[in-house]
Formats: C-alpha cells, sequence, structure tokens
C-alpha cells in the first residue's frame, strides 16, 4: 500500500483478527459468534515511516496495531517483520531466518496509560533497568544506570538523577508516558505501536509530547504506527514525517494517504464525516447544518453489513454498494492515496445503480453520539 522501496519493516497481508464473542450460560448450545475486529487489511510499513490510523471507537484500530506488532496473532492472513512471518518464528515453523526473540525486541509499544504498565513498587531506575539487563546482559550495572540517566535527561526529565530514583505515582501524567517511551526506546526498535499515546494528556502537553516523539523518531531511525481517535494529532505528526493517515471503519482500512491527500482531498463517504466531525480541520462547520450520513445505527460487528460496510450509513450509497465490497484501489494518479470506494471510477457500473431508499434523514444526532471528537475515548 506504501509505494517506498525496499523491502518493508512490517507488511500484513490480508490480515483478519475474529474473537470469539463470549456467550450467556444458556447460550452453551448455540452455535459461537464471531466480532470480526479485524477483516482482509493489507499494509506495509517501511524504514522511519509514520503510518497514523484513525477511527471510531470500537473500529479495530487498536487490534490492528497490536496485530501489527506481533501481541495479537491473526485468524487469517500474514504478519512479516522483514520477510520472515512472525507467527512462525514464534511457533518455530519452517525455516526461521530471525529468531522470534529478535522480532520482539524490534516491535515495542506505547500504551494510552503508561501508569498501569509501570510497576508501582519499582523506581524508574528498576523499571528502565530490567529490560537492559535481559537483552543485553553484558551491560556493567554502572553502564546501565548511565544509558538510563542519558535518556532521562534526553526526554527532558532532568535532573535524570533524581527522576531516576522515583517510583511511578510520584510522576505526573506526561512524565509516566516519557518513562514508558524510553523503555521501548532502550530496545533500538524498529517499530514503536503508540497506542493513544498523547490522549490522555492535557491539551497543552499534546504538542510537546508529539514534538518529542518527532524528535525521538529522527535521532533513532525507528518507525510509528500511532492509533488516534483525533484527526488533528494525526494530520499534526504525519505532516511533520510527511507520513500517512489511514482511517478505519468496522475493521477495514476505508482511505490512506498523506495528509494532504486524506484531509485536503477526502474521497471515501466516512472520511468526509470524520473530517466534518473535527472542528479544527473544518472552520466553517458550524455553517453546515448537517453531516454527510444517514441516522442509522452503527452496524454489530458480528454481524456487519454485506457489500460496502459503510454503505448502510453513507448518504451516496446505491444498490452495487450493498451486495459487494470495494477495493481498496488508488485515487486517478496518485501513487500513495487509495480508498475502497466505488465513486472513485467514472466508468463504474454504480453510476447506472439504483439508490438505496435514503428516507433517514441526517442529522448532527448520529455524529454526536458516535463520531469521534477531541473528547472521546477509544477503546477497541
Amino acid at each position: 500500500m506504501n509505494e517506498r522501496d525496499g523491502q518493508p519493516v512490517v507488511e500484513l497481508d490480508d490480515v483478519e483478527v475474529h474473537f470469539e464473542q463470549s456467550g450467556g450460560l444458556f447460550d452453551i448450545f448455540d452455535d459461537p459468534e464471531y466480532v470480526q475486529a479485524v477483516n482482509g487489511v493489507n499494509l506495509e510499513i517501511h524504514e522511519n515511516d509514520f503510518v497514523a490510523l484513525i477511527g471510531e471507537s470500537g473500529c479495530g484500530k487498536t487490534t490492528l496495531g497490536k496485530t501489527a506488532i506481533g501481541i495479537q496473532r491473526p485468524t487469517g492472513g500474514n504478519v512479516r517483520y522483514r520477510g520472515q512471518d512472525v507467527w512462525a518464528a514464534k511457533d518455530g515453523k519452517g525455516d526461521v531466518s530471525i529468531p522470534h526473540d529478535k522480532i520482539r525486541r524490534a516491535l515495542q509499544m506505547i500504551h494510552q496509560d503508561p501508569g498501569s504498565s509501570l510497576n508501582p513498587n519499582k523506581t524508574v531506575l528498576k523499571s528502565l533497568s530490567s529490560p537492559l539487563r535481559r537483552w543485553e546482559p553484558e551491560m556493567t550495572t554502572d553502564d546501565r544506570e548511565a544509558r538510563i540517566h542519558g535518556m532521562l535527561e534526553r526526554v527532558g526529565m532532568k535532573p535524570p538523577e533524581d527522576y531516576a530514583n522515583r517510583f511511578p505515582h510520584q510522576l505526573s501524567g506526561g512524565e509516566q508516558q516519557r518513562v514508558a517511551l524510553i523503555r521501548a526506546l532502550l530496545m533500538n526498535p524498529d517499530l514503536i505501536l503508540a497506542d493513544e499515546a498523547v490522549s490522555a494528556l492535557d491539551v497543552s502537553l499534546r504538542v510537546d509530547m508529539m514534538d518529542l516523539l518527532l524528535e525521538l523518531q529522527d535521532q533513532f531511525d525507528t518507525s510509528f504506527l500511532f492509533i488516534s481517535h483525533n484527526l488533528s494529532n494525526a494530520r499534526y505528526m504525519a505532516e511533520k514525517t510527511g507520513g500517512r493517515i489511514g482511517i478505519m471503519y468496522l475493521g477495514e482500512i476505508v482511505e490512506i494517504g498523506t495528509p494532504d491527500e486524506v484531509l485536503g482531498n477526502p474521497q471515501h463517504p466516512y472520511t468526509k464525516v470524520l473530517k466534518w466531525a473535527t472542528a479544527t480541520l473544518h472552520p466553517d462547520a458550524e455553517t453546515v447544518a448537517q453531516p454527510p450520513i444517514r441516522e442509522v445505527d452503527v452496524p454489530d460487528p458480528v454481524d456487519p453489513p454485506s457489500g460496502c460496510r459503510f454503505h448502510t450509513r453513507c448518504p451516496e450509497a446505491r444498490e452495487v454498494c450493498a451486495e459487494r465490497s470495494p477495493e481498496l484501489d488508488l485515487v486517478g494518479t496518485s501513487e500513495t492515496h487509495r480508498t475502497a470506494c466505488y465513486r472513485i471510477d467514472d466508468d463504474h457500473e454504480y453510476w447506472d445503480s439504483p439508490e438505496l431508499s435514503d428516507e433517514d434523514d441526517v442529522t448532527l444526532a448520529q455524529i454526536e453520539s458516535g463520531g469521534p471528537t477531541e473528547s472521546s475515548a477509544t477503546d477497541d
């Protein structure tokens, strides 16, 4: 999907992740139902790359991110690190060219809530020493301490000797996030999954944290997979890095490209909804009486709609949209902008297909109740 030269660091090929939904006491004799969290996603992440995944809560972006770094096993498709199938390496199947331990070290993660990932009974120094003792056992105690102090100073935690001896509860949320970032960077990773890494911070601190991520990406030559519900944050990061923004809906990537392409020239109707709902991206939003969406409940991922999954909410949907699912195709002559919508092809049968019933009114209530906004949270 990314037309950069060279072998990708991480490559997802037709990846699916389906979870069995737990039933109640009286459902033990029924056939199990499966939540289609991720469905047929293809994605390439290259050296020093930046990809932001955006979408509503429950769209599958966090599940996709964890699958990309080898935490979540896919139920279909393949995940490869530098050409090596991640789960074949984990299971010891076939000719393994890259051992799983090396893959796990190369693919790291920072969480939305760093406090929950830090041991409350360990000082910062002890928490950061643990991965170094495991992965670089030849380092002396003094060398480990010097390296940790250097990293603390690099992320602005000065004096480092003071912060090294603090416990997590003695740190602010932003400082905890910096410690979590240091722990990931100590592994010299090729890819870091940043899952809502700035959403829990005060607005005044978000830009500082994003600028730090950008600075450290350049210094450590690492790639980021940035998960967010906030288009403004994604645009800021992607524009600074020359990266891409991917829009997810109900387990699928429906549009991906540069910020100028996705936000300046959105082609998928769902992308237009997200842009409309983000005031900072649409300064004249208050003059638009109605958002571009039909008032239909968000579909159930256990039983997603046929065809294009967005067709039940799309004001542009026609019968062909309900019958077949569009591929993620290039838009015009672009080499990076792709969307899964029949409307990008002037000669497609879509244009002769009958319109779906539009008796459902377009209302702001749908956006306010289901669309991602500055204050919304995600937990997928």
